[in-house]
């Protein structure tokens, strides 16, 4: 039972990835012909990186559900869990998608407020599943600074 709770934790938490993998090339040669900042990391840096935090989040999320404690006590850790993948995953249609940067910052935004008050959340259950949190966070405000600074050089052009 507990390795379906795994392999379930691990693939719910690559949702977002998977329905980025869905968007069409043109999409992101349009974010290529933007406007960033120095402190930019080349493309492929970003699939490397959620790659490795999907699946930290889906450590955490496993962690998170084995923890002892009650549903309701953890109901709220769970719907904070729901609304940032919500979050996440709608952050590749709208920036990409709409071409709406700041639509994307705006998602960005959220996610970061989302996962830090889901870590908060998750570490009254399970300290482990807030630590596996802390470099999505980290990522999270790095990725809204750069969305911020994407905006700003790219709205008068």
């Amino acid at each position: 039972m507990e390795i379906f709770r795994f392999i379930f934790a691990i693939l719910i938490s690559y949702f977002p990835a998977l329905l980025a993998a869905f968007f069409p090339f043109e999409a992101k040669e349009w974010y290529f012909n933007l406007l960033k900042p120095e402190f930019a990391p080349p493309s492929w840096v970003f699939g490397v990186v959620w790659s490795v935090l999907y699946f930290l989040i889906g450590l955490s999320l496993y962690f998170f559900c084995v923890a002892q404690g009650d549903f309701d006590k953890k109901k709220k850790g769970f719907v904070l869990f729901i609304i940032h993948l919500l979050l996440n995953a709608s952050f590749v249609p709208v920036f990409f998608g709409l071409k709406s940067l700041l639509g994307g910052l705006f998602i960005s935004v959220f996610l970061s407020l989302v996962v830090a008050r889901m870590i908060i959340e998750f570490f009254k259950t399970s300290k482990i599943s807030a630590v596996l949190l802390l470099p999505y966070l980290i990522w999270s405000i790095f990725a809204t600074v750069l969305s911020y600074y994407v905006y700003s050089l790219n709205i008068c052009s």
